[in-house]
């Protein structure tokens, strides 16, 4: 064999057992993905082709005690619009009345959305922002316009539908009904967020021509359940009175913020509950929950705890006398002084209550317990003040009872905590102590929702029974002492301004100086109390803070909220309660009343002008009259869709624009 020859087998040779052993090395590789990885990429093929998608469960509602809707989710749409896929014939023919349509739908003018179109076909825009957040009907509307109702294909129409959680009664409570979202978790929304959220469910997919999915069973993989439904205390007429009687006196004294709540004694249920925050241009909004998460120096509504620890322990009664003086007492080289530069003299501890004497509530507590304040801060702490409520709703201030043990006591702590200095408590702290005297000295906890409800009626309901925090806050005969005293306060003591023959209210007014670090001194003006006085059904705290013009005193700034608020419920129940003289003060109203039902049962074939009027009345008289609302904004109607004189069609929907 030649030398060539033998070269050439030799590379051959090379060659074949180079190919021999990458063929092992593919048979092998084979054996081992079929074999070993066979499970892995099989899995990966399906996941490729197929998918498990998520089914969203709707989430529950939230709802008033009456069943009116306060919290919902809603499908709010987003429209871009994929220019490249319009045929340029189109562009020309249809978008001048594009423009124009979405010009009367969306509020600027047709040239607006003219050259934003014709910059986006020339940059090959496929994604063109439209619009947000547009209701189901606007949704309808914006496609069948031209152009777009020609489809995603033909007309670049791109709608994303996503859920939105919506409050149909506007600004409500909104601290109390709260959010679920990215301010976190306030109110009733956050408190019952996993009830309400309910459970998604999976379908299986299957991927199809063009990147599409569809089912490939009929049956979902898991069902999704719906979440629960929340019935809240909530009484929606109530909560007007509330949020107007606050907000008129904010505005009157140009105040900083301020809490309303209203409390049903016996069950503890929050029947309305306000909380408004002033803005930099003046306006106000349920800016935080006040009445729940502020604790602060409550001033001479506390001076009704000192007076009952003293009566229990017997050291005092209502007829045992303190010398006030000219209402000045030194302690320690400090004053305490009474709103009557003149003093009162020498007057009864029930009295001392009635006028709110700093001076005499003081000297009371301070000659009885100097000797053992263990044993007043001990009677305070028995009556459930050193705790917070327990309350579902996140963000509760904690309360504070000084103690002789602290650091920071000293030889005036006792004198000063006796008429609320140097004391901490929220507004519905210091409310669910009131309401325990209203109560026969029961403390009951403050409820804010009665029922968790399942939309599938077969499953039982969750209902929330009235929880006891204390059986009895003080004997039987403390608790009638302190009910006359706080009447008094309201017929012969310091708020005389709010005292009524056609009903009657038995509270105490408090007023005091505070400070935060960053502020000066200011004034927080409240009234608490309750009514009826003889068989009480609410309670009812006003709290408001840094008032700057027209007064601070309690009786002058809280108290009027307080009268309106309990005269508008006595007014509007009257199967509760029976009011002397009611039908000579209110036959006006009565007669206005019975004019306007005629009218609106008889002679409303047209649609009436509700520019002006509130929300809440606005929609509670278009829905009598058959019509179907939907509304967005607070406060006042500004436009109405379906113009005054108009025929009306049961059923049909107006919209309402408030401001």
């Amino acid at each position: 064999m030649s030398v060539e020859r033998q070269h050439i087998v030799r590379k051959a040779s090379f060659l074949f057992a180079l190919l021999l052993v990458l063929m092992i090395g593919v048979a092998a590789r084979i054996i081992y993905i079929q074999i070993i990885d066979g499970a892995k990429y099989q899995d990966l093929s399906e996941q490729i082709t197929e998918k498990i998608d998520t089914i969203y469960a709707n989430k529950g509602n939230v709802y008033a005690a009456d069943g009116s809707l306060l919290a919902t989710s809603m499908f709010r749409y987003e429209i871009r619009m994929d220019v490249l896929t319009v045929d340029n014939k189109i562009i020309q023919k249809e978008l001048p009345v594009l423009a124009k349509e979405l010009s009367k739908l969306l509020g600027n003018p047709p040239s607006y959305y003219t050259k934003r179109i014709n910059d986006a076909k020339r940059h090959k825009n496929r994604y063109l922002f439209i619009a947000r957040n547009l209701s189901y009907p606007d949704y309808k509307k914006i496609k069948s316009f031209p152009i777009f109702k020609l489809g995603a294909n033909r007309g670049g129409f791109i709608a994303i539908q996503k859920t939105v959680r919506e409050h149909p009664l506007g600004k409500v409570a909104a601290r109390t009904i709260g959010y679920a979202d990215y301010r976190g978790r306030p109110g009733i929304e956050g408190a019952f967020a996993n009830d309400l959220k309910g459970k998604n469910g999976q379908r299986l997919k299957q991927k199809i021509a063009k990147g599409q999915w569809k089912p490939i069973n009929d049956n979902n993989e898991v069902e999704p359940e719906d979440g629960m439904d929340v019935i809240t205390t909530i009484d929606i007429n109530m909560q007007d009175i509330a949020h107007e009687a606050l907000l008129e006196q904010l505005e009157k004294f140009q105040a900083d913020h301020g809490s309303v709540v209203l409390m049903e004694v016996k069950t503890g249920e929050v029947k309305a509950i306000a909380n408004l925050g002033r803005t930099a241009d003046g306006k106000y909004y349920e800016k935080l929950n006040y009445a729940v998460g502020e604790s602060h120096e409550p001033g001479s509504t506390f001076k009704l705890m000192s007076m009952i620890v003293a009566l229990e322990d017997k050291v005092i009664d209502t007829s045992t006398v303190v010398d006030t003086g000219k209402g000045s007492w030194s302690l320690y080289k400090r004053k305490i002084k009474d709103s009557n530069r003149k003093g009162y003299g020498i007057i009864s501890s029930a009295r001392a209550l009635e006028v709110s004497s700093n001076v005499g509530i003081s000297k009371l507590i301070y000659d009885n317990y100097k000797d053992n304040p263990k044993k007043f801060v001990k009677g305070l702490r028995r009556m459930n003040l050193d705790q917070t409520l327990g309350l579902p709703i996140r963000g509760e201030g904690k309360p504070i009872i000084p103690h002789p043990d602290d650091k920071s006591w000293s030889g005036t702590s006792l004198a000063w905590m006796s008429y609320g200095y140097g004391v901490q408590l929220t507004p519905l702290q210091n409310l669910t102590f009131y309401n325990a005297i209203a109560n026969d000295g029961k403390m009951v906890k403050p409820k804010f929702v009665k029922e968790i409800r399942y939309q599938n009626s077969s499953k039982g309901n969750i209902v929330f029974k009235t929880e006891v925090i204390n059986k009895r806050i003080c004997s039987k005969s403390t608790v009638e002492k302190a009910k006359e005293m706080l009447r008094n306060v309201v017929e012969r003591g310091t708020a005389t301004n709010i005292h009524s023959k056609e009903y009657s209210i038995a509270g105490k007014t408090g007023t005091c100086q505070a400070q935060y670090w960053t502020d000066s001194l200011y004034y927080i003006a409240s009234f608490t109390g309750f009514f009826p006085v003889d068989k009480p059904e609410y309670s009812c705290t006003v709290v408001i803070h840094k008032p700057t013009r027209n007064g601070y005193y309690g009786n002058i700034v809280a108290a009027p909220a307080f009268k309106k608020i309990a005269q508008k419920i006595y007014t509007a129940t009257p199967e509760i309660f029976t009011v002397d003289n009611a039908s000579r003060a209110y036959s006006k109203l009565d007669n206005h009343f019975n004019k306007y039902d005629k009218q609106a049962q008889k002679s409303y074939q047209t649609m009436p002008n509700v520019k002006g009027m509130s929300g809440m009345d606005a929609v509670s008289l278009l829905e009598n009259l058959g019509l179907s609302v939907q509304f967005s904004g607070t406060g006042a109607v500004r436009t109405q869709s379906i113009h005054a004189g108009e025929k009306i069609k049961k059923g049909k929907t107006v919209y309402l624009l408030l401001t």
